[in-house]
C-alpha cells in the first residue's frame, strides 16, 4: 500500500494510526560533515510527523564511500538510505542499483532543485538522488590578515596572487599558515582538490582516446606549484589534512586562506565555533587566465538502494530532509546562515538568505562550474573534479596516494607523475578503454 505525505500529515488521529500501523526504523549512512550532523539533531521532527525512527551510521568521508560502495555492489542491504554524490549517482542509477525518485510529492516541488544539481544526480533524465546540499569550492580568507599584508583580494584572483598572498600572511612564530589546502589521500579528498586545481593549469586526466595525461607539462606545473606553495605557506603535515582538518585549523585562526567547499562558509562564520567569524571574506576559486577556474561541483545527496524493504519510509525521509520546509526548520532553529545551501532555486530567491554574506558567492561558484566542459583541452569525460566512469574512484584513490607521498616528502613530483601515468593507463587498458 502506497503511503504518502498527505496520508501521514492529516488529522492527529490519522497520524496516530499511520504511526502505529506503518512505523519503521530506517538506517541511514552519512558523512560526518557539519550539515549532516545538524540534520541528525533535527530528526525528532521527522519522527513526530511520520512515526518512523532513524538509526544513523556516521562515517568519515573516505570510509563512507568504501562502505556504501561495498554494500550496494554486493547487495548487502545494510542501509535504507545512503549519502552519495554526483559521481556515484548516475553510474549506480544506470546499473539499476538505486530506486528512482520519479514519484516525489507535488508539495516537494522537484522542479525547484537547481538544474546543476538535478542534472548531476540523474541518469537518462530520471532523478536517483535528492540533494541535501549542493556546493562548489571558493576561497575563504582572513580579511584582517589580508589587510595586514597590505593586499586586497580580487573577486576573481589568479593562482599567482594566491601564492603571493599566502607567503605574505604566513607567520610561523604565531602558528599562522598563509594557506590551508587538502593533501589527504582519497579520490574525493585531496584527489578532488588537485584535479579541480589542475583544470585551471590546462591539465586533464585523459585525452580523447582515454590515454592518461600525467606525463604532460600542465600536470607537472600543477603539482610543482601546489607543493611549492604549501611548503612555503602551508601547515606542517598537510599531506594528511582533508576537509575537516582544514576547517578546524581555519576556525582556530591558523589559516590565512582556505580554498574548499562553499558549504564551509557557514561554519567559519559561526561565532559559536569559529574564533575568526567576524573577519572572513570570500572570493572565486583561482585561475591562471586559461579560461577555467579551479572550483568543483558536488552535491551530497540522499538515495535509496534498490531492494530496500523500507522504500516508502525512506522516500518520506528524503522528502523531509531535502524539502523547503526543512530549510525553514533549520533557519528557525539556527539562523539563515546555517541552512543547507546550493540545492534549491527558491533559496536564492529568498531575501532573508541573500543577506547572508556568502550566499551570492556560493551561487556564482556553483554556476561557474561546468561538468560538461571542465578542461582547457577537450576531454572525453563528464565531471569537474572527477571523471564520471566506474573505474575512476579506484584509479584516482591510488593516484592521490602517490601525490600525498610527494606532499609528505617521500618521493618527487616526477616519480609520482610517472607512477600515476602507469597506474591509470594499466587500469584503463584492463577495463577495455584502450
Amino acid at each position: 500500500m502506497k503511503r504518502t505525505y498527505g496520508a501521514l500529515l492529516g488529522a492527529c488521529a490519522t497520524v496516530a494510526f499511520a504511526s502505529a500501523a506503518y512505523a519503521e526504523t530506517i538506517t541511514i549512512a552519512t558523512v560526518n560533515n557539519g550539515d549532516m550532523i545538524r540534520m541528525q539533531g533535527l530528526t525528532d521532527d521527522f519522527t513526530a510527523k511520520t512515526g518512523h525512527e532513524v538509526e544513523w551510521v556516521t562515517l568519515e568521508e573516505n570510509v563512507l564511500r568504501q562502505r556504501v560502495t561495498t554494500d550496494i555492489s554486493t547487495k548487502g542491504g545494510a542501509f535504507d538510505i545512503m549519502t552519495i554524490g554526483m559521481y556515484e549517482t548516475p553510474i549506480w542509477g544506470a546499473n539499476g542499483w538505486l530506486v528512482a525518485l520519479d514519484d516525489l510529492s507535488e508539495e516537494y516541488d522537484v522542479d525547484d532543485i537547481l538544474p546543476a544539481m538535478a542534472g548531476g544526480l540523474s541518469h537518462d533524465g530520471t532523478l536517483y538522488a535528492a540533494p541535501f546540499y549542493g556546493e562548489s569550492s571558493m576561497i575563504m580568507y582572513r580579511t584582517d590578515l589580508m589587510e595586514k599584508a597590505g593586499l586586497e583580494m580580487p573577486e576573481a584572483p589568479t593562482w599567482s596572487f594566491i601564492r603571493e598572498a599566502a607567503a605574505a600572511m604566513t607567520d610561523r612564530d604565531n602558528e599562522i599558515n598563509g594557506i590551508c589546502l587538502r593533501g589527504k589521500a582519497g579520490w574525493g579528498e585531496g584527489g578532488a582538490f588537485i584535479t579541480a586545481m589542475s583544470n585551471s593549469f590546462g591539465a586533464r586526466w585523459f585525452d580523447m582516446d582515454w590515454n592518461a595525461q600525467f606525463d604532460t607539462k600542465p600536470w607537472k606545473d600543477t603539482l610543482e606549484f601546489f607543493v611549492g606553495m604549501m611548503n612555503e605557506s602551508g601547515p606542517a603535515g598537510y599531506a594528511t589534512n582533508g576537509f575537516n582538518e582544514n576547517l578546524s585549523l581555519f576556525q582556530q585562526g591558523k589559516c590565512g586562506m582556505w580554498i574548499d567547499a562553499t558549504v564551509a562558509a557557514s561554519f567559519v562564520t559561526n561565532p559559536n565555533d569559529s574564533t575568526v567569524a567576524d573577519s572572513v571574506g570570500f572570493a572565486l576559486a583561482p585561475d591562471n587566465g586559461l579560461g577555467k577556474r579551479s572550483n568543483w561541483l558536488w552535491a551530497w545527496a540522499l538515495a535509496i538502494p534498490a531492494g530496500s524493504q523500507k522504500e516508502d519510509a525512506a522516500k518520506q525521509f528524503i522528502e523531509w530532509a531535502t524539502s523547503k520546509d526543512y530549510i525553514e526548520l533549520v533557519a528557525a532553529n539556527e539562523g539563515w546562515a546555517n541552512v543547507p545551501p546550493g540545492a534549491r532555486t527558491s533559496l536564492y530567491e529568498n531575501p532573508n538568505y541573500m543577506e547572508v554574506p556568502f550566499a551570492k558567492m556560493t551561487l556564482d561558484s556553483i554556476l561557474s562550474a561546468d561538468p560538461n566542459n571542465s578542461t582547457v583541452e577537450e576531454s572525453p569525460y563528464v565531471g569537474v573534479q572527477f571523471a564520471a566512469i566506474p573505474e575512476f574512484a579506484g584509479i584516482a584513490t591510488e593516484v592521490s596516494q602517490e601525490f600525498s607521498a610527494v606532499y609528505a616528502g617521500q618521493q618527487s613530483v616526477d616519480e609520482a607523475l610517472e607512477k600515476a601515468q602507469a597506474i591509470t593507463n594499466d587500469a584503463m587498458e584492463a577495463a577495455g578503454y584502450r
